[in-house]
């Protein structure tokens, strides 16, 4: 992607252009902190909390009710009360490698840009116009500012407006009210993560680890988690399911593996399998079959599968690590986005890697399906509430008893 250049001055009367820094105010809007705070909970959406009691031991519980897979309502309570409170992963530190680098997402309504600027420092802004609301950055890429493609209202790469075009005879009218609004923006491991409540202290990584991770955080470092492995390729997949069945199907313990993914049940020992669970996060570890000794093994001698609360999964096996992160696109479909990692020692085996992706494709084909049809089953009449497994599915009541404790705060 070309650089974009900051506009010379066109006209001293119809434009401004910034050529000092100071300290910028940005006082965040009444909707943002309104958002960031949980929106008014309707009476029907407080009856589906309620509907599920995380006090129930597993073996005697039922799963939440259908209409939490299938509500918008209630999408809206989680998108304010889970997704806009605490830690979020939204990417990885090789999209903001270099100076100049950024990239956009989105969750729920709120439209943000991560970027580096010249100085090395990483930043994060909602990334709408503070002039008429524009979009200003789409995809990912470099620049050296961000220009409104709207009217040309230009920020520089620490959110400060560096140009409002033809703005002669405002009146009542502070640049420095008009930066950017600031999102905070902390890493961890190759993770990049970013808080869109109105939390006020200054980020410290491995402060923000523990926050997001708590005490799960050591045993994901044993296992090289946090190591900064080459990024391979990203894939992206629309699915016709809501966010919380794809979660579910992740966190089942094997569960489904025998029965929907044969090729890989054939390359795990699945009477290996262990749950561990944490504060916000759930481990589940599998040994690997026994591997052709000419071949080299994709799945290695250990699968560990975890599942950082509310939506991102990061898989370490063999040589590879992948992640997945799960974004509510309404009340029944979701994104998710597939990132691949590994190690360095094998970027040259193409053939290796060729195969690796098209192995982990064939599993994501087959999730998908069964997601799918989950999501339809849900939507039926015929179901209301179901149960747990109580030796497999820990993992999956964890991240309901989460979920509920957020929902009812």
């Amino acid at each position: 992607m070309a650089i974009a250049q900051v506009l010379a001055l066109s006209s001293s009367t119809s434009s401004f252009v910034r050529t000092d820094r100071p300290k910028v105010r940005r006082a965040a809007p009444s909707r943002v902190a309104a958002a960031a705070a949980g929106a008014t909970v309707g009476e029907p959406a407080r009856r589906l909390v309620a509907a599920f009691d995380p006090a129930i031991p597993l073996a005697s519980a039922v799963t939440p009710p259908s209409e939490w897979y299938t509500d918008p309502e209630f999408l809206r309570l989680e998108l304010d009360r889970v997704f806009l409170r605490g830690w979020q992963a939204v990417g990885h530190i090789g999209q903001v490698k270099n100076p100049n680098d950024f990239f956009s997402g989105r969750l729920g309504n709120v439209e943000f840009v991560i970027c580096r600027d010249a100085h090395g420092k990483l930043h994060a802004f909602h990334n709408v116009c503070r002039h008429h609301a524009s979009l200003l950055a789409c995809g990912s890429g470099q620049k050296t500012c961000f220009q409104c493609p709207y009217h040309g209202w230009t920020y520089g790469l620490d959110g400060a407006l560096l140009k409002a075009t033809r703005i002669s005879g405002i009146k009542n009218f502070n640049k420095n009210d008009f930066g950017l609004l600031p999102i905070k923006v902390a890493t961890w491991g190759p993770f990049v993560l970013a808080r869109f409540d109105n939390f006020a202290q200054d980020t410290v990584d491995d402060v923000v680890g523990d926050e997001w991770l708590g005490s799960a955080s050591d045993l994901l470092s044993r296992n090289g988690i946090d190591t900064s492995l080459p990024h391979i390729c990203r894939r992206e997949y629309i699915i016709e399911c809501n966010w919380k069945v794809f979660c579910d199907n992740y966190l089942d313990g094997g569960y489904h593996v025998p029965y929907a993914h044969g090729a890989l049940a054939s390359g795990l020992q699945l009477q290996s399998y262990e749950t561990l669970t944490y504060e916000r996060v759930s481990v589940q570890r599998c040994e690997s079959a026994p591997a052709e000794q000419e071949d080299i093994d994709r799945l290695g001698t250990k699968a560990i599968y975890a599942f950082v609360y509310p939506n991102f999964m990061i898989n370490r096996y063999g040589p590879w690590m992948d992640t997945n992160l799960a974004v509510p696109l309404d009340a029944t479909r979701c994104k998710v986005v597939f990132d691949y990692f590994l190690d360095e020692s094998l970027l040259d085996d193409q053939d290796f890697i060729d195969q690796s992706l098209k192995d982990s494709e064939q599993v994501q084909i087959e999730d998908i399906a069964l997601c799918e049809g989950v999501q339809k089953g849900l939507e039926s009449p015929a179901y209301g509430v179901g149960r747990y497994a109580p030796s497999v599915e820990m993992a999956m009541h964890h991240f309901h008893r989460l979920l509920h404790t957020n929902l009812c705060g």
